[in-house]
């Protein structure tokens, strides 16, 4: 008999339905998927700064439900915001084998947690939390007895495992499931544009020979896009080649890091938000792409998809995933968080490495995501999981 398999998560996200789809294609397993909410383009842009709709197909090749979702103002970036109490009783009428969760970040994960505890049905957690930051001992406390009530947990990278080896979660329910994208649907879009290079460059108002950075996030507090625009006007200010910045997205923060653009006169142009189909393109058009978030960014997905176009990266040593992704000068570089001086002195080396120096570096970047992140390693790891909870 095939193994009755569970999944919840808030919403259709792009970074997770590619392993659902090959969840659902493994021989051993009938998968059911179930959704708190399909947000319209008003809810999915929420913090991204503009409405928008996913332009890839994200519903299709996997089965799925979608739950009554009772929250007074359904969305998918609050906790109440997902309220489903009709999962009490789909785990209650059918023999499940295993519920996978998204992490407790909304209502719905929690109340999920708490039926499959009140019918002894074992639930596995793949969430996003890591031990990079500072937390409160209550809030240690609590989640380590959060944690317990799991079957197994399935972590993302070595922050997320530490997290969970902290939080008392013995080493043998620990099954790592690498963070991921899909590595050859962006990689072969790289190749398409690759020789599109200097087209690319002037639609985006970039010089076409100048090393270019590229920032590609919301335009948000814990992204901390105006770190990059500062080391930028600080290598100015001392005289230095300060390469050229294209800054992709949209959100609060822009207004002021345009007004900080105009008032120091940097070489930096705006695209706002583009979306999956058309992110490739200035991945293409850059030759590094910086990530100054502090330890909000649990993970930087973003950092996955620009190696997957061969790009290397420089990332705070707060971003989740730099001890997994960065081996520094090999596939890009480290430096502390905040510390403006010492990410233009990461700008300085990669302009002096060129844009030549630089592909290389991207190319030993594709090649680590590529073998190493991908979503086939995540089904093994959940396969593991799913053996152990239920043997």
């Amino acid at each position: 008999m095939p193994l009755k398999v569970g999944v919840l998560t808030t919403h259709p996200i792009q970074y997770q339905v590619p392993w659902f789809r090959l969840l659902a294609q493994k021989p051993g397993i009938d998968l059911q998927v179930f959704f708190a909410l399909i947000p319209n383009a008003a809810q999915q842009g929420d913090g991204f700064g503009v409405a928008f709709e996913w332009d890839i197909p994200l519903l299709d090749s996997y089965p799925y439900q979608v739950l009554t979702n009772v929250a007074q103002a359904p969305s998918v970036t609050s906790f109440n915001g997902c309220d489903t109490p009709e999962i009490f009783a789909i785990v209650r009428r059918q023999p499940w084998d295993a519920f996978i969760v998204n992490g407790w970040v909304a209502k719905s994960c929690v109340q999920l947690l708490a039926a499959c505890r009140l019918n002894q049905v074992p639930c596995i957690v793949r969430g996003e939390s890591n031990n990079l930051s500072w937390r409160p001992g209550w809030k240690r406390q609590l989640q380590r007895l959060l944690v317990a009530q799991y079957g197994a947990c399935l972590y993302i990278g070595q922050a997320n495992q530490r997290f969970y080896l902290d939080s008392g979660v013995p080493p043998e329910k620990l099954f790592f499931t690498p963070y991921c994208i899909e590595n050859d649907r962006f990689a072969h879009q790289a190749d398409h544009l690759r020789g599109q290079k200097s087209t690319l460059r002037k639609k985006f108002h970039l010089d076409l020979h100048t090393v270019t950075f590229l920032y590609c996030a919301k335009f948000v507090p814990k992204k901390r896009p105006l770190d990059l625009l500062q080391a930028i006007a600080g290598l100015k200010e001392h005289g230095k080649a300060t390469g050229q910045v294209l800054m992709v997205g949209d959100g609060q923060l822009r207004p002021a890091c345009e007004a900080f653009v105009q008032e120091h006169h940097l070489p930096v142009q705006f695209t706002g938000f583009l979306n999956q189909a058309e992110i490739v393109a200035a991945y293409v058009a850059a030759d590094c792409l910086v990530l100054p978030s502090d330890a909000g960014e649990t993970w930087g997905l973003v950092v996955n998809e620009a190696m997957a176009c061969g790009l290397p990266a420089i990332v705070s040593d707060q971003v989740g995933c730099y001890a997994d992704l960065i081996s520094p000068g090999q596939t890009g570089w480290t430096y502390p968080l905040g510390q403006i001086d010492q990410l233009g002195d990461r700008l300085t080396t990669a302009i002096d490495l060129s844009s030549i120096g630089l592909a290389t570096m991207g190319k030993s970047a594709q090649q680590k995501v590529m073998a190493e992140y991908n979503y086939q390693k995540v089904v093994a790891g959940i396969s593991q999981a799913l053996n152990f909870v239920s043997g």
